[in-house]
């Protein structure tokens, strides 16, 4: 796999199980791009919904994506703190278009305090079904959601102290 160079900007795709394109994010600066991590970071990003609604992101944003992980996290910098936002996925492939991944419903918002609420339960059994997610499918991103869990109680990875504020220090120099 072709990985993404810092410096340049890159489009963020994901899709459903059913490969229906979900919600692209324009663009994201890459801040570190290997075959295994990426690091991006955005702010006041345009983003397209599947039904051709767009938005923009109100805050800078550090994302990081792992092509081993079932998850990426979104760290967002607001006036009171560091906001998480965890999706439980696929691991992300790039390619030349876009760095691509498969949105599998279940979310993590994780506050400052690094309290947290489990998101959109529902909308995973409700398209699990309508999906057909394999037995083994519905193991993997439920273990996933473990380990994740586990890195926000041990402050690990994207959840150590310094690491949002670190790559936002870095996202600043290309600005």
């Amino acid at each position: 796999m072709v990985a993404p160079r810092p410096g340049t900007k890159i489009k963020i795709q994901s899709y459903k199980h059913n490969g229906q394109l979900h919600r692209v994010w324009e663009n994201s600066l890459v801040l570190k791009g290997t075959e295994s991590i990426v690091i991006l970071a955005n702010d006041k990003t345009k983003v397209v919904e599947s039904d051709g609604r767009t938005w923009i992101t109100r805050e800078p944003a550090i994302c990081y994506f792992h092509s081993k992980h079932w998850f990426n996290i979104i760290g967002m910098l607001r006036d009171d703190g560091i906001y998480y936002y965890c999706n439980i996925s696929s691991p992300f492939v790039y390619d030349e278009e876009a760095l691509k991944y498969i949105d599998y419903d279940l979310d993590v918002k994780i506050y400052p305090d690094m309290t947290y609420d489990l998101l959109d339960e529902d909308e995973y059994e409700e398209h699990s079904k309508l999906m057909n997610y394999p037995r083994v499918l519905d193991r993997i991103l439920h273990n996933n959601m473990d380990y994740l869990l586990r890195w926000v109680r041990q402050k690990k990875g994207p959840f150590s102290p310094d690491f949002v504020d670190g790559w936002y220090e870095r996202y600043l120099t290309y600005r």
